[in-house]
């Protein structure tokens, strides 16, 4: 919402009008943050317009299931965490979106946890965009007081300026501090379950799943790219949404120099698997990561028809709280996903192995966001330590698919031995 007027006297920033908050709001918008979805625009152009028009008394969770994602009057939020979940995307895609220097002095469209009402305000580096009221006797007072000879002693007069620069020192000695203390814990994040991986000479392996799903193949015509010619072929082919979770990690072995090579799990063995630490990708299309993942106390399991996969607590094996129904899945798109991310010594090879899969394809891709976003990694070294600092660890994740689309991780539990 828009901001309220200071008190007279007071010096704040100008507030926007409605016109400046619409105009960003479509840089907002266009931003490939919000332009690859159809729920975060339509959810953001919806608050803001009604928040724009007063009627932000009337931005509550039921009404915007209803407005925006078609639910019935009567649905039920608890069981429904549809605007929850993505309220919370958007909230992290805008701060995404604000920390690109290329945006810092824009016009800030925030949306405050635990509230869907927007608030619209100018970066507190927008000088220009300050102002001071003051009363006509303030100014006379001003006016005054510039008139009659100074009060302060001589000596102090002289103090002024080194006052000045020493406060300009120790400013930026706790800016720059910040700045440190943030790459720091940045860096302490991920080197803590990265450690066992990236620290030994030997290459890692990356074992992804594979799909013998195509017969054929379209080429395009160099001359006259319209047109098509249809092949016959076998290839192999890697699902799209585990190729985000393989570039993901293999940043992070890039930027640590660490070699990697990529192999199929179809083509790989266990002589690869000796050769140094082996990061799996993907669950139900992977036969090496059912097979390691067996063992453990959180794993994959599924009925004989294949329409129901769920992951397993071995300790309490008649929960059934990690479920994914495949006919709801394929039927609205709109599910709860589960996905387990491990990292464990390899009783078979001696040597580090890391899970990230997930049941359905989302899944995956958040289990490859968790383990290399270094907030989440915090929240996970947390729990170990807390745990005492025990090597091998297995987490469950879970997230909200919406439209097709996974929202945040979550973790559901987490085990360490």
């Amino acid at each position: 919402m828009l901001a309220e007027l200071p008190e007279q006297g007071s010096t704040t920033q100008r507030q926007p009008h409605g016109e400046e908050v619409r105009e960003q709001l479509s840089r907002l918008l266009a931003n490939p943050y919000f332009s690859h979805s159809k729920r975060f625009p339509t959810f953001l152009q919806f608050v803001t317009e009604q928040t724009l028009a007063g009627e932000a008394d009337n931005i509550k969770e039921r009404t915007l299931g209803i407005e925006i994602f078609g639910r019935h009057a009567n649905y039920d939020t608890a069981s429904d965490p549809i605007v929850r979940v993505t309220a919370a995307e958007i909230r992290k895609r805008m701060a995404q979106y604000y920390q690109d220097a290329a945006h810092e002095h824009e016009l800030r469209i925030s949306l405050p946890s635990g509230s869907y009402i927007p608030q619209f305000h100018w970066p507190k580096t927008a000088n220009d965009q300050v102002f001071k009221e003051a009363e006509p006797e303030a100014v006379e007072d001003l006016a005054t007081s510039e008139s009659q000879p100074e009060s302060h002693p001589a000596h102090a007069r002289r103090h002024y300026p080194l006052a000045f620069a020493i406060a300009c020192v120790v400013a930026g000695l706790l800016s720059v501090g910040s700045v440190l203390l943030w790459q720091t814990m940045h860096r302490s994040a991920l080197d803590f379950f990265w450690r066992p991986v990236l620290t030994g000479k030997d290459p890692v392996l990356l074992c992804i799943a594979d799909q013998l799903q195509y017969s054929s193949i379209a080429l395009r015509d160099a001359a006259q790219p319209t047109h098509q010619v249809v092949l016959t072929d076998n290839l192999t082919a890697i699902v799209m949404d585990d190729v985000y979770a393989i570039v993901k990690v293999a940043g992070v072995l890039q930027s640590n120099r660490t070699q990697y090579s990529i192999k199929g799990e179809g083509t790989t063995n266990l002589d690869d698997l000796r050769i140094g630490p082996t990061i799996f990708i993907g669950a139900f299309d992977n036969a090496w990561t059912l097979r390691l993942t067996n063992t453990l106390r959180f794993h994959f399991a599924n009925n004989a028809d294949m329409s129901r996969h769920e992951i397993v607590d071995s300790t309490n094996p008649a929960q059934t709280t990690w479920v994914v129904d495949r006919t709801v899945q394929m039927a609205n798109h709109d599910y709860r996903d589960y996905a387990i991310v491990a990292r464990f010594t390899d009783t078979d090879t001696g040597k580090p192995t890391v899970v990230i899969a997930g049941i359905g394809r989302g899944g995956t891709i958040v289990a490859g966001e968790f383990l290399t976003d270094a907030g989440d990694l915090d929240q996970l070294q947390r729990a170990a330590q807390a745990a005492g600092d025990k090597k091998n660890m297995e987490i469950v994740l879970s997230t909200q698919i919406i439209d097709g689309k996974p929202g945040s991780p979550k973790m559901e539990a987490a085990y360490f031995w």
